[in-house]
């Protein structure tokens, strides 16, 4: 008992170490660190709660590109390439084959060799690399009109871009997932109804969140500044007092509506900041994590304010504060897109959407791009199937065809 009361007492005098800092005067875990302690630090919880790092990983965070052509770049070059794309860890696989043979470059690589021979078989990690390839070679076929610049290629700038993003459509659990994936605006534009198995996300809702997300940072090419995420200069919150009185609204070809909102361009925060100009602020924190953003509520025609009101857990006993929210809901979309919602809710064959609603998987093939038959020495050109935002998606229309409703690839449900 002596020895482990002495044992007990060098633990204590030295436990400042690990506690004070080693003087006995506290200071957590910083080792000996007198610096006294400083706000804006980033939490210990907030890594593992959002499901992000923004550790590097071993990947360059910023690279000086040759000034010669793609194709006449090292394998030195094309291996930094890779590791500034963050897919460093094909490097090594990239290296040995290039050395086998002098006709091996990364420019004229098949999608077969980079599976085979590069080892990329994750088919994100091959589509980004695709597409970054013909980027540099000038072939982007149909992506030409919609493809990203390349000011947002690199690992760190990208994965700030898309995490920043699904900030904004209101879906930050999905945020490693893109990482591990290495979704960048790029692949995030030629995404697939297939590659969201990958990302796991297997609501209809969520997966429907990102498409119009998708659709709304098309007709920006891509500036994700151009979203709203505060109120700030908007004009609805001079009638915060009044909101009675606010006839904002949007018409369904993103028309700024009478005082001069792009309601379309909210983004998640933006909403639950209107829910409390209409005061609904005790459901408005519902709405993490939900996917609601304004392209939602403008561009999805299946989208309402019963949908909504699920989403905020507001009881279906309250009729009168659903009512509330209807008549402020269609005030915010404006009678255009009210109109537009109704006369999709009357079409036959009509799906309403559910926020319980899964996606049902595709058996198709798992590889989601497909080459075509033709090839140059300039690149392969891709083609995608079922893309999750198809490229000549429009803002809705007032009329909807029968058909449109059957053969969408959001019918595939559970």
């Amino acid at each position: 008992s002596g020895h482990a009361r002495t044992s007990n007492a060098a633990a204590a005098a030295g436990g400042g170490g690990g506690i004070g800092g080693g003087d006995g005067r506290g200071g957590g875990s910083r080792g000996g660190d007198d610096q006294p302690l400083k706000r804006g630090g980033v939490r210990a919880t907030a890594t593992a709660r959002l499901g992000w790092s923004p550790s590097s990983g071993g990947h360059l965070s910023s690279w000086a590109e040759p000034q010669a052509p793609f194709l006449s770049w090292k394998s030195n070059e094309c291996e930094q390439w890779l590791q500034f794309l963050g897919l460093s860890q094909y490097s090594a696989a990239l290296r040995c084959w290039q050395s086998a043979a002098p006709s091996n470059h990364l420019s004229r690589a098949t999608p077969q060799q980079l599976d085979k021979q590069l080892g990329v078989r994750h088919p994100l990690h091959r589509k980004k690399l695709q597409l970054a390839i013909n980027a540099r070679m000038g072939v982007e076929g149909s992506l030409g009109r919609t493809s990203p610049g390349e000011h947002i290629e690199g690992m760190a700038a990208s994965s700030s871009w898309v995490s920043q993003w699904l900030d904004d459509v209101g879906l930050p659990q999905y945020k490693e997932l893109f990482h591990e994936a290495r979704v960048d605006p790029r692949v995030l534009n030629v995404l697939t109804w297939d590659d969201l198995a990958f990302l796991k996300v297997t609501s209809l809702l969520h997966a429907t969140s990102l498409k119009r997300g998708i659709q709304v940072l098309r007709e920006y090419n891509f500036d994700s500044s151009s979203l709203i995420r505060r109120s700030g200069l908007a004009a609805i919150d001079s009638t915060a007092d009044n909101s009675d009185n606010n006839n904002t609204g949007v018409n369904c070809n993103g028309s700024v509506g009478s005082q001069g909102h792009e309601v379309c361009l909210w983004s998640n925060h933006r909403v639950m900041e209107w829910l409390k100009t209409v005061h609904l602020s005790e459901y408005a924190p519902n709405l993490r994590g939900s996917g609601v953003h304004g392209a939602l509520l403008v561009y999805e025609v299946r989208f309402n304010s019963e949908v909504l009101a699920a989403l905020l857990s507001i009881p279906s006993n309250k009729t009168l504060l659903r009512r509330h929210l209807n008549t402020h809901f269609k005030e915010l979309v404006g009678r255009e897109v009210v109109v537009e919602k109704r006369q999709v809710e009357e079409a036959p064959g009509y799906i309403a959407l559910s926020t319980l609603t899964k996606i049902k998987p595709s058996k198709k093939s798992q590889f989601s791009l497909k080459r075509r038959s033709g090839k140059g020495r300039s690149g392969q050109m891709l083609e995608f199937d079922d893309l999750l935002c198809p490229l000549e998606e429009r803002p809705p229309r007032a009329t909807v065809q029968h058909s449109s409703i059957q053969n969408s690839p959001e019918t595939r449900l559970c």
